[in-house]
């Protein structure tokens, strides 16, 4: 059944519904690949080893239980918002609703300011332009975030095609590196009894190694969270979420695996760790006549669909927030002619510039990213149980309880210190969080000035 978004409950302009389960799909695997399988492959390689794909299919067993989660929440409340909006109806405390909010929003901007730098580097790289000496990293980062802007507000129609486009050039990336692996193995090259061989911690065990490479793998496997904010722009979120959600994630961990394998066939794992480029090193090993330069372009393609889609995501989650009433209203404006929230991608494409200039540590935010959604994940995980208890008029999809319990432990355990996580990245988030908490006064401030108050979550059934 059609269910009215709370815009056209409020009779103002709502999201155009442009994303079929095949956009939804692309969406979902372009989200997911990117950046982290990129970058990370040699970083989780330094922490455990040969079994280097190991990190990534306990990251997407994790991803998986959460996933399970946020599949009844979506096509029980198919809103924009996501987590916010979840936590907000589960436990009606508005302080927390923002905090988790705020969290989602600043791993998207985060994330996509990360990239932004990245596609900068690779720019350099590829183009032979000597941008290295900082400030014109910084300015083509900038550059590249305006444009990420432009083709936001110009509509999300426009923004999930040029998606389409991105997936394409980041999955034939990946691909070359697995086809690369593959002839190597069938010409008796490289070392498939690498993939096998774990690095022992200092007492000699190998648990604490994967579990200090699976916080950096997970990395890898968010995003699929990113498209639950894209609800009020799907056809049939319902009936599509489900099997396209799933199907995603499924995809992508073939692939991590497939990559991963490859990678440490033809480059040893002390190798793989050295340097920001651990693919290139692939296939200079597994095919040195490829071109080099083309692969650098592939890569910044890549990163460049992580941008746009976590900055769609930020700007939705802002926008869906707002007509919550948990947002100052001006952030849910809607343009009348592009039907895009203009004011929230204005303001967190200012955020992003602002990370883009003054921060540049790549390992410590995506870490920083990656340990703010362990504990979003571990709330919603925990919300699904408690919403329970609430039931919507319309069919929507069920998952078995032991699979949000597993989550929940599940994520809560590896957003700790003793996983070996890098203290900066405790302190990154701390930063972080000072700065939502300053932001909730003001906006507690401006809804008494206004007279309006955040919405309390619907009585049971009103959806």
């Amino acid at each position: 059944m059609s269910i009215p978004s709370v815009a056209e409950n409020m009779g103002q302009p709502s999201l155009k519904r442009v994303m079929g389960p095949w956009l939804l799909m692309l969406f979902i695997v372009g989200d997911i690949l990117g950046t982290g399988i990129y970058a990370l492959t040699g970083q989780v390689a330094k922490q455990v080893g040969g079994v280097v794909w190991l990190p990534f299919v306990v990251a997407f067993a994790v991803a998986l239980m959460t996933a399970f989660s946020y599949l009844e929440l979506v096509t029980k409340y198919p809103r924009a918002a996501g987590a916010a909006l979840y936590t907000h109806k589960a436990f009606g405390i508005h302080f927390v609703t923002f905090i988790v909010a705020f969290a989602v929003m600043s791993s998207g901007i985060t994330s996509a300011s990360t990239a932004s730098r990245a596609f900068a580097a690779n720019l350099s790289n590829a183009f032979d332009l000597n941008l290295a000496g900082g400030i014109g990293i910084t300015l083509a980062g900038l550059a590249f975030m305006a444009l990420v802007a432009a083709v936001n507000f110009r509509g999300v129609g426009e923004s999930v095609k040029f998606n389409v486009v991105l997936t394409c050039v980041e999955l034939s990336g990946l691909l070359i590196i697995i086809v690369i692996g593959a002839l190597a193995i069938s010409a008796g090259e490289g070392d498939v009894s690498r993939a096998f061989e774990f690095k022992a911690a200092e007492d000699g065990g190998t648990f604490w190694p994967v579990m200090a490479g699976t916080t950096l793998a997970f990395f890898a496997m968010v995003g699929f969270e990113d498209s639950v904010n894209m609800a009020e722009e799907c056809k049939d979120p319902v009936r599509h979420f489900p099997k396209v959600l799933l199907a995603g994630l499924v995809i992508t961990g073939l692939i991590y695996v497939a990559v991963s394998v490859s990678a440490i066939t033809l480059v040893p794992a002390q190798q793989l760790g050295e340097g920001e480029t651990p693919l290139l090193q692939v296939v200079e090993a597994g095919a040195p006549n490829f071109p080099l330069w083309i692969f650098g372009i592939i890569t910044m393609f890549a990163v460049a669909n992580s941008a746009l889609i976590n900055m769609l995501m930020a700007s939705r989650l802002l926008y869906g927030m707002s007509n919550e009433h948990v947002l100052p209203a001006v952030l849910g404006k809607v343009h009348l002619k592009r039907r895009t929230p203009y004011v929230a991608i204005g303001v967190t494409t200012l955020l992003a510039f602002g990370l883009i200039t003054f921060v540049g540590e790549v390992p410590a935010l995506g870490g920083t990213t990656a340990l703010l959604l362990l504990c979003v994940f571990a709330v919603v995980n925990i919300a699904v149980l408690v919403l329970r208890r609430d039931p919507v008029a319309h069919e929507h999809f069920r998952t078995p309880v032991f699979l949000p319990v597993l989550g929940a432990l599940s994520c809560a355990f590896l957003a700790g210190p003793w996983t070996g996580r890098d203290p900066v990245q405790y302190k990154v988030a701390g930063v972080l969080l000072g700065i939502g908490v300053a932001l909730w006064v003001v906006t507690v401030l401006l809804n008494r000035a206004s007279g309006k108050t955040p919405v309390n979550a619907p009585a049971s059934g009103s959806d």
